[in-house]
């Protein structure tokens, strides 16, 4: 299970050198792209910026060479246009889904990153205060990434009808799949929060990310593969699936 489970950090880091290619290649921020939304300064300079900053990061986690250091700048990253960024437009943030999503999803996914930090060996800096706090933001992570999950689960109900309308065409019973993985992801992210079955919810939390992936994103890309929105999107579930194995390997770590 375990080395099942570690193939969480190569599902998470390898979106992260996507988002930051996609940064790159279009020289300005999307939509639907992590983690800095559309309205944020800086123009092509700063898309180029975070581009090369998310590949950096990524191809660290990937290469295990200082990923524990990466691994807590990539959550500090995320978290910091969580808060400094995306609540320029609170209200809409509160009020409007896409919006609530967009910042939801790098909330969660600096959750992950902080839990991934506090799973890999000590690096550099390796100071007993920098460990100390990647510990800290590791214990954070958990919370932040459940309280991702339960309010990405409540939206399912929320908007259900419009979801629905994502659901691959040849699945039967659309409604039914909306509501049962926005239940799934309520439980899951209660079950992490409390810390109890939480890296059996969390494993079963990624899978269902992973076959989204398959099932659902895969297809939209291959007929779409020049829509970057599509891309953004299939990287995001990929990026969420190995976030829930990482959680998920780390709650089994520490209990």
């Amino acid at each position: 299970m375990d080395r099942f489970l570690g193939l969480g950090r190569f599902f998470f880091a390898i979106p992260m050198v996507g988002f930051g290619v996609q940064y790159i290649v279009y020289g300005r921020y999307l939509g639907g792209l992590p983690p800095v939304p559309p309205w944020a300064p800086g123009g092509a300079f700063g898309a180029y910026l975070v581009g090369a900053v998310l590949v950096a990061l990524g191809v660290s986690i990937l290469a295990n060479w200082k990923a524990r250091f990466s691994a807590a700048v990539l959550g500090l990253l995320f978290l910091l246009c969580v808060l400094l960024l995306h609540t320029w437009r609170l209200s809409s943030v509160i009020n409007n889904g896409n919006d609530r999503t967009r910042a939801l999803e790098p909330l969660a996914l600096a959750g992950a990153a902080f839990m991934l930090a506090g799973t890999l060996a000590a690096d550099w800096p390796n100071s007993r205060g920098w460990n100390a706090a990647v510990d800290w933001l590791g214990k954070l992570g958990r919370w932040l990434f459940a309280g991702s999950m339960v309010i990405f689960g409540v939206q399912h109900f929320m908007y259900a009808g419009f979801i629905a309308t994502l659901v691959t065409p040849w699945i039967p019973g659309h409604l039914f799949w909306v509501y049962l993985t926005g239940v799934g992801m309520i439980v899951a992210g209660l079950c992490i929060a409390i810390n109890k079955l939480g890296g059996l919810a969390a494993t079963w939390l990624g899978i269902m990310f992973l076959l989204w992936v398959i099932v659902l994103h895969g297809p939209r890309v291959a007929a779409q593969p020049r829509n970057a929105d599509e891309l953004s999107s299939l990287l995001v579930a990929l990026a969420m699936g190995g976030a829930s194995f990482v959680v998920a390997r780390s709650l089994y770590k520490h209990n």
